[in-house]
């Protein structure tokens, strides 16, 4: 029987090259995919059964279903760092190895969460709506409304891992006050630790979410963690969007109990709701935080470093935490 790399998605060209390569030096191996609708639906029963390895993306369900109907599968291969739509419970009962790309795509990230901290605070958006519209005119120093700037700004990280600390060093580094909020304090880190996320928010104006998207933490940021923030507040989400409550952001942007938001994930992405588009301080974008030519290029050599372990035999180079 041969052996089929089943892409659950479109990834890009030179991953789909790196894996058929791959493929290429193996007896009898072969990439097949993306299909519509993904995870193997459209196989043949004979093909389903050869399936050996399957690359997928955190957000892309493969829950028991699919991995019944791919009963030859070994190894779910995550493109970038999230694995929320995996059942780990299945895979571990079926003996199929989960990996991910940790860390691959942080410093882009990172660099996308305080660009949107800082298009939401100063208002970038609006500025240059405000010069494209031709309404600056005159000599007046007041050209728009006044914001407040980063230095000495109460900047609170939700998430602390490789993508939580690189936002707390860029935050630290335009001279703001960071602290953070985590599962468990980190030992090697300068800044405050607060053991509840309502602590954090009660001492933060700014929330930067990077936590790991769960089943535990759906509307974690909800309604009064987010009102904590005040009037001045702005939220910035380049985690999930689900981790959210997307309508009670929407309520407080529009009553002005929240001052602004930057947002590249959604909880039904790619639907955007109009009453989020319609508001002018929010930042919209989608889902771009690790889209860059490092990222990408870094996060392909881990899914390619994956596979060719797994059909060696060896062991896989990023398994989930839950597996390692």
């Amino acid at each position: 029987m041969s052996t089929i790399i089943l892409l659950a998605a479109s990834f890009p060209a030179e991953l789909k090259d790196r894996i058929t390569g791959i493929a290429g030096n193996g007896p009898r191996c072969r990439v097949a995919g993306p299909f519509d609708p993904p995870t193997g639906a459209a196989l043949s029963p004979g093909d389903a059964a050869a399936v050996r390895v399957l690359v997928t993306m955190g957000t892309l369900r493969t829950d028991a279903e699919v991995m019944a109907r791919l009963p030859s599968l070994g190894l779910i291969c995550c493109y970038g760092t999230g694995y929320e739509g995996v059942d780990l419970e299945e895979a571990r009962k079926r003996g199929i190895m989960v990996t991910h790309s940790p860390a691959a795509n942080a410093p882009a990230v990172a660099d996308h969460a305080m660009a949107l901290l800082l298009a939401a605070g100063r208002r970038i958006a609006l500025a240059d709506r405000f010069v494209r519209d031709g309404l600056w005119s005159g000599h007046s120093a007041a050209r728009m409304p006044l914001v407040r700037g980063l230095t000495g700004r109460r900047i609170g990280v939700f998430g602390f891992g490789a993508i939580g600390r690189r936002i707390a060093a860029r935050a630290a580094a335009f001279e703001a006050e960071v602290a953070y909020h985590n599962r468990s304090r980190k030992p090697d880190v300068p800044y405050a630790f607060h053991d509840t996320l309502e602590s954090l928010a009660d001492w933060a104006d700014v929330l930067m979410i990077a936590a790991r998207a769960d089943a535990g933490n759906r509307h974690r940021v909800g309604r009064e963690v987010m009102k904590a923030l005040g009037p001045d507040g702005i939220v910035v989400n380049i985690a999930r969007g689900s981790i959210v409550d997307q309508e009670a952001l929407i309520d407080l942007l529009r009553s002005g109990e929240l001052g602004g938001a930057g947002l590249d994930v959604f909880e039904h992405e790619p639907a955007v709701p109009d009453a989020l588009r319609a508001i002018p301080h929010a930042v919209l974008t989608p889902h771009i935080g690790g889209g860059t030519h490092e990222a990408h290029e870094a996060m392909q050599g881990l899914v390619a470093a994956n596979v060719a372990a797994f059909l060696a035999g060896a062991p896989v180079v990023t398994p989930v935490p839950e597996m390692a």
